[in-house]
């Protein structure tokens, strides 16, 4: 029997686990400090972990004090938005539809809270083909590119959420 794993709000307590997952996947993310990952949280719209952190994701919505490119680039963009800064899943975790269900959930809370844009944006260089994938199957559209810290490149990627 394959029971699923419950959908939680990232808690104090899972800040030392985030971080290890988070830093494991620096070169696609971003490498995070431990005083960085606190304040980030404390930023977040949603942040969500599944079990004992076989996966976790983190948003900001147009509000936050963020100071990523990316973020700042839908800023300049979209008056409303919920952008989705990182989503991680454990190397021996994947493939369960984690990444999935996190983006479903986050999907209702953003609609329960008013808001109907969902943000994002995948490497072009390094490529991640399979995350460009995985955004087209559950309704992203592109709608733009840059090259920020003057060498890696991204797609930026928007859902448009009923409502």
């Amino acid at each position: 029997m394959n029971t699923l794993l419950p959908i939680s709000r990232v808690s104090p307590q899972d800040e030392p686990a985030i971080l290890a997952l988070n830093n494991t996947h620096a070169a696609e993310l971003s490498w995070l400090e431990p005083e960085r990952l606190s304040f980030l949280l404390g930023e977040a719209f949603y942040a969500r972990c599944i079990g004992a952190l076989e996966a976790f994701i983190m948003t900001f919505d147009q509000d936050a004090h963020y100071d990523s490119p990316n973020f700042l680039w839908f800023r300049e963009r979209y008056q409303r938005f919920v952008y989705v800064d990182r989503v991680v899943v454990a190397g021996e975790a994947r493939g369960r539809g984690h990444a999935r269900r996190l983006y479903q959930d986050l999907f209702d809370h953003t609609s329960r809270a008013g808001q109907t844009i969902i943000t994002c944006e995948v490497n072009t260089d390094p490529p991640n083909p399979a995350s460009d994938a995985f955004h087209a199957a559950l309704g992203f559209a592109e709608v733009g590119d840059a090259v920020i810290h003057g060498k890696k490149a991204v797609r930026y990627y928007i859902r448009q959420l009923a409502g």
